[in-house]
């Protein structure tokens, strides 16, 4: 299975790690760490010597009861990064927005993927990306991040994320998007309770079904405290054991803070898959 965004294409038959940079001041757990251009940058470069397959810088956060930014602050805060970062990175740069006009500029400025956690639903989206050499991740949200985790409810969520995920996947192709350059991704957290998210990780293989390459986003959230504790160190650990799960079950490519640490457990994961075969 291949992924194929900007001038890269990736070669899906290994798990792939993309490692997140928030240049934000209040993102959930490293906010305000590298909102200054010459930080994040730094952080970036540090994560690709640690073994990142893509780059995902952003802006907002989107974390529960987080405050809207405006498009000139957003626009400030991931452009300058991006356009540094086009210059020497040696992996894909993926842009975390939802806003079309962000995803204009930050593809002029070098992105190769548009990570979007409402799945280019935003009037002109679609045909943003379209029109571009982009690759793009469509993420299933309950709700708006303000009040997304307030009272989230499914009857199901697996058919209820399945449905969606396939009905994004179909405008996206009917806008010109190919499925070559199209992944997904179930959100964990993004409007769910605790039992979604173990229903969606458990039966995570049934997603796969769609054919699409899935994205997973674990790393550092509330159901990994949930289960092990909320400690730093205690996210960490059960992050490296939902990735692993994760990849398991079907997904290509986690998103991580943690990037080292999950690309240490990956080289083992690789090595005693292909003994295994």
């Amino acid at each position: 299975m291949q992924f194929i965004c900007g001038k890269f294409k990736l070669d899906l038959t290994r798990p792939h790690v993309m490692g997140i940079v928030n240049v934000t001041p209040d993102s959930f757990s490293d906010g305000g760490k590298y909102v200054n251009t010459e930080l994040a940058v730094s952080h970036a470069l540090q994560l690709i010597e640690e073994g990142a397959d893509i780059l995902d810088i952003g802006g907002e956060s989107t974390r529960p009861g987080a405050i809207p930014v405006s498009l000139n602050e957003e626009l400030n805060r991931v452009i300058p990064v991006i356009e540094a970062l086009s210059k020497v990175s040696t992996v894909p740069i993926s842009i975390d927005t939802y806003k079309p006009e962000v995803m204009r500029e930050a593809i002029a400025a070098g992105a190769d993927i548009v990570n979007d956690v409402r799945a280019l639903q935003e009037q002109g989206a679609l045909d943003i990306v379209a029109k571009s050499n982009a690759g793009v991740c469509l993420m299933h949200m309950q709700g708006e991040p303000q009040t997304m985790q307030t009272a989230p409810h499914y009857e199901d969520a697996l058919h209820e994320v399945h449905a969606f995920l396939v009905a994004r996947l179909n405008a996206a192709l009917s806008a010109g998007i190919t499925k070559n350059r199209i992944l997904l991704d179930p959100g964990f957290g993004f409007g769910k309770r605790m039992q979604d998210n173990v229903a969606l990780l458990q039966q995570l293989e049934r997603l796969t079904e769609i054919g699409q390459p899935l994205l997973v986003g674990l790393s550092r959230k509330s159901i990994l405290g949930a289960i092990a504790g909320a400690s730093a160190e205690q996210k960490l650990h059960a992050g490296i054991a939902a990735s692993i799960i994760s990849v398991m079950k079907g997904a290509k490519i986690v998103r991580v803070h943690d990037v080292r640490a999950t690309v240490d457990a990956f080289k083992v994961f690789n090595t005693l898959q292909v003994n295994k075969t």
